[in-house]
C-alpha cells in the first residue's frame, strides 16, 4: 500500500468530494466515484472536516484486513470521535472476535433458511397488497417495509410501531444534521431499546435480544449497555442495508428491459444476478480512523484521520473486474466487497442473500414488467449507506 508512483508525493490531491450532499439524481454518486476512481488512487476530500479516501480494489480490500491501522473505533467520516460504541461493528479485536464468535450462530446459512418460509409468506402478501394497483413508490411500498419486519421479529420488536421505527430510521440515518431531528430520533430509539432490553433480562423470550443478554464476554457477564449497543446496531443496519440494496436493484431493472424480462422469465439466474447487483450497486460507504501514520498511493495519512473505503469503488474496479461498472447476470461470479471483508465482513450477509432473493423471485412472479412511472425522477441518498429516496413504478 506504499506504492508512491500515483497520486502524488506532495500530499496527494485535494478533490471537491461530498457524498452526501444529495439528494441527486439516482446513479450520480456511482457514476461520480468511478470517475474519481480512474482519476485518483487515493485522495483527501475537502467536504466537511475532510477525510481521505482510497478508490482501488486492492488497496480497499487491504484496509480492510488491517484493523490494526484501519480501526473501527469510528466508522462514518462525519464522527471521528464518535461517543457511542455499536456493537460488533465498532469493535476491533479481539474484542470484536470475542462478539463475532458470540454472535454467528445467530447468523449462519441454516439460521436464515429457518426463517425462508416467513420471510416468502411476508414478501408475498405485501405485493399482493399493491399489485392490482397498477403501481406503487417501490421504496415506501416495499423495499423499507419488507425487511424491516423480518428484523423486528428477529430481535422482538412489535411490528405494530414499524412505522415509528422507519420514521427513527430516517432521521438518524439520512437525515443531514442541519435540518434537525437527528438528536430527537436517536433518543426515541434509545429509550425503545434501553426498555427491550430491561424487558428481556426480566422475561427473557425466544429472540435474539434474550439470547444475547445470556453471553458472557471475558468470564463476565455483559451489561446494559453493552446490550443496547448491540440493539442499536442491529436495529439501524437491518432497516437500511437490504432496503437499499433493492431501490438500486430494481431502479436498475425498471430501466433495462432485457435483464428484467431475463429474470422473469428464469428465476434461477436470481441468485448469481444478486451477486452481480450487489457488485455495480454496493451501497455501502464505510470508513476507518487511522491509529497510525500511514502513506497510500503518495497520500501521507496521520493518525487520528479518517479514511473512506467506499465498496463501491471497489467493486466496479476495471483492475479487479472487467467492464465493472456493467451489469452482466452471465458473468462468472467475480470477487466483490459489497458485504466487506476481513474481521469485519458483514455478520448479517447469509440472511441478506436470503431476503434479496426472495423479494426478487416473488415480485417478478407476480409483476414481470414494469417501468419507471412516466414523468418519474428517482433521486438519491448517502450516510453511511446510498440508497434510492423515491422509485415510482407502473405496470
Amino acid at each position: 500500500m506504499q506504492d508512491g508512483t500515483e497520486g502524488g508525493r506532495a500530499g496527494g490531491a485535494q478533490v471537491d468530494f461530498d457524498p452526501f450532499a444529495g439528494p441527486l439524481p439516482a446513479g450520480t454518486a456511482h457514476a461520480r466515484m468511478d470517475e474519481l476512481r480512474e482519476t485518483h488512487p487515493a485522495f483527501r476530500s475537502t467536504a466537511g472536516r475532510g477525510f481521505w479516501v482510497l478508490t482501488r480494489f486492492d488497496d480497499i480490500l487491504a484496509a480492510f484486513q488491517d484493523p490494526g491501522t484501519f480501526s473501527s473505533r469510528a466508522i462514518a467520516v462525519t464522527d471521528p470521535d464518535p461517543a457511542h460504541q455499536w456493537i460488533p461493528v465498532m469493535l476491533d479485536p479481539p474484542l470484536h472476535t470475542t462478539w463475532r464468535r458470540l454472535l454467528r450462530p445467530f447468523f449462519t446459512p441454516v439460521a436464515a433458511a429457518v426463517l425462508q418460509e416467513r420471510i416468502t409468506r411476508h414478501c408475498a402478501a405485501l405485493i399482493d397488497g399493491f399489485a392490482s394497483r397498477g403501481s406503487c413508490d417501490f421504496v415506501t411500498d416495499f423495499a423499507r417495509l419488507f425487511p424491516t419486519a423480518i428484523f423486528l421479529e428477529l430481535v422482538g420488536l412489535p411490528t405494530g410501531r414499524l412505522e415509528e421505527f422507519l420514521g427513527w430510521e430516517r432521521a438518524i440515518l439520512h437525515s443531514r444534521p442541519s435540518t434537525g431531528g437527528r438528536a430527537e430520533a436517536m433518543a426515541a430509539l434509545t429509550g425503545c431499546l434501553t426498555e427491550l432490553v430491561q424487558d428481556r433480562r426480566a422475561r427473557p423470550r425466544e429472540d435474539l435480544v434474550s439470547a444475547a443478554a445470556r453471553f458472557t464476554v471475558d468470564g463476565r457477564p455483559v451489561t446494559d449497555d453493552e446490550l443496547l449497543q448491540l440493539c442499536i446496531l442491529l436495529f439501524l443496519a437491518g432497516l437500511d442495508t437490504v432496503a437499499a440494496q433493492l431501490s438500486y436493484t430494481f431502479w436498475h431493472l425498471a430501466r433495462e428491459d432485457a435483464d428484467r424480462a431475463r429474470i422473469a422469465s428464469d428465476p434461477d439466474v436470481i441468485p448469481d444476478a444478486i451477486e452481480e447487483f450487489l457488485r455495480v450497486y454496493a451501497p455501502v460507504l464505510p470508513a476507518r480512523r487511522l491509529t497510525r501514520d500511514v502513506e497510500v498511493r503518495g497520500c501521507p495519512m496521520r493518525a487520528g484521520e479518517m479514511v473512506m473505503l467506499p465498496t463501491a469503488m471497489a467493486t466496479r474496479d476495471p483492475r479487479a473486474v472487467p467492464a465493472a461498472s456493467a451489469v452482466d447476470i452471465d458473468r462468472p461470479p467475480a470477487r466483490h466487497l459489497a458485504f466487506g471483508a476481513g474481521p469485519h465482513r458483514c455478520l448479517g450477509a447469509h440472511l441478506a442473500r436470503l431476503e434479496l432473493q426472495i423479494a426478487l423471485r416473488e415480485w417478478h412472479a407476480r409483476i414481470p414488467d414494469y417501468r419507471i412511472a412516466p414523468g418519474a425522477a428517482p433521486v438519491e441518498h448517502a450516510s453511511l449507506v446510498l440508497g434510492v429516496d423515491t422509485l415510482p413504478l407502473s405496470w
